[in-house]
């Protein structure tokens, strides 16, 4: 296995992470006391604020090239940024999402009326995450497109088929992009569950009762993802994280990504890929020969993020060796597979033990590619 820098000035680094973090106590106390009326939106701001300069400096101590804050600021990864389009609303629903042995607490997204991006308050909350990096790059984590897809009420409202709700939801994340770029973002990380719907049998069932044919499904989320960066500055890294459910440390889709892996690997235009390879639910390195482009970043996360316990480095190398088959050594990096809270409550590990992963990731990559 030929020898790589570790030194990587461009994002995705060769250690590298996915975004979320444990929420501090603090914080899940005084989301409490905001929703009880004990304190106000502006003095849950100011802890969140300290909180995240907190993380900020931790992440630089343990060894990360990228910083970001945490998604402290939101109770789910995608919720809180699609609600916060024009159009699109969060709603109590009469249950939760179903993941393995385990139900998410009640909510959901709705299409209310046209979907656009005017005053986003992710904006704002890049600004503060940008202001406390310092001499490290600031990373922003927002769900994909194609999350609007599973919205909990199917209705289009003002639309009339899926394509057409796609055209404005396009422009409305053109129009986020800009915003991100204009803000400071030079590295933005779509985060992306709609994939795994092609990995395993069952779940292309529920394409098929959706009324969806699998391929032409497909089509519609690459198109969303290609057609929502086409317009990307040239200096702005783009990645997509693609997951299969990440609560309490279980999950919701299984399979490998060969269903989708000609799409995936040889049809999407982002600049690196985040992909989940922590277990067998994740399959084995063949999809890679899908690869098209010498310039696409694949972070491999080789890391569990669910589980405390830490990976053997030699298999770890080992597998990272497995993948180089595939693709140039020089195209991989390392990270966790997924964040450590994709929603407040957060995975079954410590802060202690998920620090000591990071610091893992870290350790493995500067051996592989010192």
């Amino acid at each position: 296995m030929e020898k790589m820098s570790t030194v990587k000035t461009q994002a995705p680094f060769r250690a590298d992470h996915v975004g979320s973090f444990l929420r501090p106590e603090r914080l899940k106390n005084a989301r409490l006391q905001k929703q009880n009326g004990d304190i106000s939106a502006e003095q849950l701001r100011s802890i969140e604020d300290e909180e995240i300069t907190k993380l900020v400096e931790k992440q630089k101590e343990v060894g990360l090239q990228g910083v970001t804050d945490g998604e402290f600021r939101r109770g789910w990864w995608h919720y809180d940024f699609l609600a916060g389009l024009d159009g699109v609303e969060l709603f109590d629903t009469e249950s939760g999402i179903q993941f393995n042995g385990v139900e998410t607490s009640a909510h959901g997204i709705r299409i209310i009326g046209k979907i656009d991006f005017t005053n986003h308050p992710m904006i704002d909350d890049y600004k503060f995450l940008h202001s406390v990096a310092g001499d490290h790059l600031a990373k922003f984590t927002i769900p994909s497109p194609n999350m609007l897809f599973f919205r909990e009420e199917s209705d289009l409202s003002p639309y009339t088929t899926e394509e057409e709700l796609f055209d404005d939801l396009i422009a409305a994340y053109k129009k986020a992009i800009q915003a991100f770029y204009d803000a400071g973002c030079r590295y933005l990380q779509l985060d992306d569950t709609s994939w795994s719907l092609f990995f395993s049998e069952e779940s292309q069932q529920l394409i098929k009762a959706r009324g969806h044919e699998t391929e032409a499904l497909a089509q519609l989320f690459a198109r969303g993802i290609n057609e929502s960066i086409a317009d990307k500055p040239e200096d702005l890294v783009i990645t997509m994280h693609i997951c299969r459910g990440n609560f309490k440390s279980t999950y919701v889709g299984t399979g490998g990504y060969e269903n989708a892996s000609e799409t995936i690997f040889g049809g999407l235009n982002v600049d690196g890929l985040f992909l989940e390879f922590d277990d067998e639910r994740s399959g084995g390195f063949e999809p890679l020969r899908h690869v098209k482009r010498d310039d696409l970043q694949l972070v491999l996360g080789l890391i569990t993020s669910k589980f405390g316990e830490l990976e053997n480095p030699e298999n770890v190398k080992a597998r990272i060796k497995e993948a180089s088959e595939y693709v140039g050594l020089d195209q991989i990096c390392l990270s966790p597979q997924c964040g450590f809270a994709s929603t407040e409550e957060g995975n079954l590990l410590t802060e202690e033990q998920q620090w000591d992963k990071i610091r893992h990731v870290v350790q493995i990559a500067e051996d592989v590619w010192k």
